[in-house]
């Protein structure tokens, strides 16, 4: 586990890529830097393209957007791009810069001189062109933390309906769907789990934690598919009995496990204890629901690495580059997450 900063200045600095230079990642953190919600003691570091973002800048401003950070007043490691991209246009060149921005952030959070690290969205298929061929960024963020940390992604927000806190892990990441019954095992469904319940003990000290079932209706007693029967259920069953101060639900049937989520989310009277967090088993099991209800909320946050990064929960928004017209809200709850998460009691650079 990485020893926290020492120096009051890398305590306070969040480190922020600036992702793929032709999305809406440069628009996004300039707004979310404005914004009046961030902590006032935030010392964000940029890693990016001096030039490109200085543009971006001006584009913006000339399209009546007022709520700017200005680039002259911000600390950016110049990593320069060749040539600014038109906006929505990806390419290889695009690809390999965002690629570039993320190893040297990632590198700076190793060597503690940041609390956290927040990275806005990349193309994997720009990447894949640069000849980056990883899933996505959680995977390259694994690779550089090295063979001993296992990463996991875990989806966070907090409804401004009710101020309850959504919590949704994902036992794998982007696999194809094929892959999902073959890559979940015993093994890894115990990590997710050990996972999860570290992660909501910084709330509640007996978390409440659900699992969604592997098949419709989590199999419906070995009828709909029999992962629930021959594996799933011992093996929650037996964590159960080493974990006796967590309540555990599931394998609950998918198309209703997020139920009582989405009635504390908007405030609504719930009949039943509401899950502190809950482990999907594949990506859009647990995504779907999550964006659902707390799309401009939600952030990506990947726990077991030996840092905390996180992520606005959207895209690079190709369509609306350029425009004007993107939404700050997930990089603000993004760069919020990665301050209280390291800020919390107890807490260090790995969440």
């Amino acid at each position: 586990m990485a020893i926290p900063p020492e120096c009051s200045e890398a305590n306070q600095r969040i480190v922020i890529t600036l992702g793929d230079p032709a999305g809406i990642g440069m628009e996004v953190t300039l707004k979310a830097l404005a914004s009046s919600d961030l902590p006032a003691d935030l010392n964000p570091k940029l890693i990016g393209c001096r030039n490109s973002l200085e543009h971006t800048h001006a584009q913006l401003k000339a399209k009546g957007v007022i709520e700017l950070a200005n680039p002259k007043n911000l600390d950016i490691e110049d990593i320069p791009v060749q040539e600014i991209p038109e906006p929505g246009q990806p390419t290889a060149q695009t690809g390999a810069i965002s690629f570039q921005w993320l190893t040297q952030a990632t590198e700076l959070v190793m060597r503690n001189q940041a609390r956290a690290l927040v990275t806005a969205p990349i193309a994997k298929h720009a990447w894949h062109a640069a000849g980056h061929h990883y899933p996505g960024q959680t995977e390259r963020l694994s690779e550089l933390a090295g063979a001993n940390w296992k990463a996991s992604m875990l989806f966070t927000a907090i409804s401004p309906h009710s101020k309850w806190r959504l919590n949704t892990l994902l036992a794998t990441t982007h696999i194809p769907l094929a892959s999902v019954p073959t890559e979940i095992t015993p093994e890894l469904l115990i990590d997710k789990l050990n996972a999860l319940k570290v992660f909501c003990q910084r709330f509640s000290s007996h978390p409440h934690l659900a699992v969604a079932g592997l098949n419709p209706h989590a199999g419906e007693q070995g009828k709909l598919g029999n992962e629930e029967i021959e594996w799933l259920i011992p093996v929650l069953d037996k964590w159960k009995k080493n974990h006796p101060n967590v309540h555990l639900q599931g394998p609950l049937a998918p198309d209703t496990c997020w139920l009582s989520a989405a009635r504390a989310w908007h405030g609504l009277p719930n009949e039943s204890h509401v899950p502190d967090g809950i482990l999907a088993l594949y990506h859009d099991q647990g995504l779907i629901p999550v964006k659902m209800l707390a799309f401009d909320e939600a952030v990506n946050t990947t726990l077991g690495l030996p840092f905390l990064r996180t992520s606005p929960d959207h895209g690079t928004g190709f369509d609306i580059a350029g425009h004007g017209c993107a939404r700050e809200n997930s990089m603000v709850a993004a760069i919020n997450a990665a301050w209280e998460l390291t800020t919390s009691p107890g807490s260090t650079n790995s969440a």
